[in-house]
């Protein structure tokens, strides 16, 4: 639908320049505490690792049944959407890592410009994106809630609204010069036909955007508890599973439609769109399926008590040395 429209096109461009960034600095920031203890790891692998696993051969069986029947059980190869969990594991589990640099972010930015001039980097778990989309991560896990708070000040909502129009101004006018792939992060410089140079400019370039665009989103989030509030606890499912509405309206073509490009018709969709990922983030719609997203797997686990108190109460034997 964005094809034909300028307009659309720049709007699409403006969202993707920050709705991922702005996705992965708070997961960043909900990181923070992470230092691989027993429990945190029991999470990070319910949490994450086993929706993933799930949710690719859910998507594989879609994807057999909607488009190719002998399609293989690629699990070194995300579908679709999916390539996020896998970053996400991978980001959580190097954390330790990054909150024991003195400079993080800039060794972020310099993995993220390596990654992007080496065509080697295959499509394996899309190791591209998570390098290329790693400062954000590592720019989350430095941020305190005073940081948040200075974002909210009256000043800074304020800016951002010329800040916002400017963007929306720029995209317009880079629609028609520039590729949509920047934003997307999964290409190299020889996969985008640009010297290396270029390619490491315009990742540092597209960083800078995403920030300015996800401060003044932040900038615009209510303080307050709103009717909409407790949506937030259900982002992970609704990015999950809005993956199969988007695939058979593509596979099925409904883009293409005679009524679908009617102003009304775009409308009518944009409505029915956000009524679909609000109720994709519902209490309901996470506890039907939570057994796909937060399983309970204690049988999978070693009781941390019993690992913990291994032993306990016994001395060490003593080698022949006596020690």
């Amino acid at each position: 639908m964005q094809g034909d429209s300028r307009t659309v096109s720049a709007l699409y461009a403006t969202l993707y320049a920050f709705h991922m960034p702005a996705f992965i600095i708070i997961s960043g920031y909900l990181s923070r505490s992470y230092e691989g203890t027993p429990r945190q790891i029991k999470r990070l692998v319910t949490g994450v690792l086993v929706p993933y696993l799930a949710f690719q051969t859910v998507y594989t069986l879609f994807m057999r049944w909607l488009d190719d029947p002998q399609r293989e059980f690629h699990y070194q190869e995300p579908g679709f959407a999916l390539w996020f969990l896998v970053a996400l594991f991978v980001w959580r589990l190097t954390t330790p890592v990054w909150k024991n640099l003195r400079r993080p972010l800039p060794v972020a930015l310099a993995i993220a410009v390596g990654a992007s001039v080496t065509p080697s980097i295959g499509n394996d778990l899309d190791l591209m994106r998570i390098a290329q989309f790693l400062p954000f991560f590592v720019l989350g896990l430095q941020l305190r809630p005073e940081h948040f708070e200075l974002v909210q000040r009256r000043a800074a909502r304020r800016l951002a609204v010329p800040v916002t129009a400017c963007a929306l101004l720029l995209a317009y006018w880079a629609v028609p010069r520039m590729s949509s792939d920047w934003f997307l992060r999964e290409k190299s410089a020889a996969e985008m036909g640009v010297p290396a140079w270029v390619d490491a400019t315009m990742v540092l370039a597209v960083f800078g955007c995403g920030l300015v665009l996800t401060v003044c989103f932040l900038a615009w989030v209510p303080r307050r508890h709103m009717w909409f509030t407790t949506l937030g606890a259900g982002t992970l499912c609704a990015y999950l599973l809005h993956v199969y509405p988007i695939k058979l309206s593509r596979e099925l073509d409904w883009y293409s439609l005679d009524w679908v490009g009617h102003p009304a018709s775009r409308v009518a969709l944009t409505v029915l769109v956000a009524a679909t990922m609000t109720l994709l983030c519902t209490p309901p719609v996470r506890k039907l399926f939570r057994p796909l997203m937060e399983p309970d797997m204690p049988w999978f686990f070693r009781d941390g008590r019993q690992a913990g108190g291994a032993g306990h109460g016994r001395r060490p034997k003593r080698d022949r040395s006596g020690r």
